[in-house]
């Protein structure tokens, strides 16, 4: 027995139009550092999950978010200036 599949599924798999445009790809290479630093904090998370916190994990967890924090910022401080004119922040 052959299953049903529509063509359309076979034929727009491949697009053109489903592959990232070069400023969708330019916005994640902004973002990398913030996500990044919230894949480091996922990981200090992680950890944590299965046994009780230590302090040492407790600290790791801590400085993983302090990092997320920062990261947001600097990449918040970065998109206002890329839209003010002249690029002052």
């Amino acid at each position: 027995m052959n299953p049903i599949v529509t063509v359309q599924d076979a034929v727009t798999a491949f697009a053109d139009w489903i592959e990232p445009t070069t400023a969708e790809l330019d916005a994640i290479e902004q973002e990398m550092p913030a996500i990044l630093a919230e894949v480091d904090l996922l990981d200090a998370q992680i950890i944590t999950l299965d046994r009780t916190p230590t302090e040492v994990d407790a600290r790791r967890v801590r400085r993983a978010r302090n990092r997320v924090l920062a990261a947001r910022r600097d990449v918040a401080n970065r998109t206002v200036g890329a839209m003010l004119p002249g690029g002052a922040a």
